[in-house]
């Protein structure tokens, strides 16, 4: 099931939508002509932990504004996919995919004027069996 949202909450998607970390050091523009597309939650040990919703856009369709000197890097498993959060507030941000790494996840959250919680039925993905694991 795959979820695109124009508006969340009567709040509309703006084609470009501005991001931003807790404390604003991190500033993220966001491209979606389509709205908040392919919206997702991941059972993944990282993902369970932070409990973001992430939604897709390609790699194209980020432009960082301000703040990529406080963004940090993490990987772990394999260390193919590239978590980035602030390093002042900790908040993430986005991240390039390992199952598809021509697309980024953002954190619906950093969303300006946008509450994640008042989005319903956002399907889980089985990152714990993950895709790119079950080719080898």
């Amino acid at each position: 099931m795959t979820i695109t949202l124009k508006e969340i909450d009567g709040i509309p998607i703006q084609e470009r939508h501005k991001a931003t970390c807790h404390c604003g050091s991190v500033e993220i523009e966001l491209y979606l002509p389509n709205g908040v597309e392919d919206l997702r939650r991941c059972d993944c040990s990282l993902c369970r932990r932070r409990g973001a919703i992430a939604a897709s856009v390609p790699l194209s369709g980020i432009k960082i504004i301000k703040g990529e000197d406080k963004l940090k890097l993490y990987q772990f498993n394999t260390n193919e996919a590239k978590h980035y959060f602030c390093g002042e507030c900790g908040i993430y941000t986005h991240h390039q995919r390992r199952s598809n790494p021509s697309q980024y996840g953002f954190n619906v959250a950093c969303l300006e004027g946008i509450n994640p919680l008042k989005v319903q039925k956002i399907p889980t993905y089985d990152g714990v069996n993950h895709p790119a694991d079950r080719q080898k």
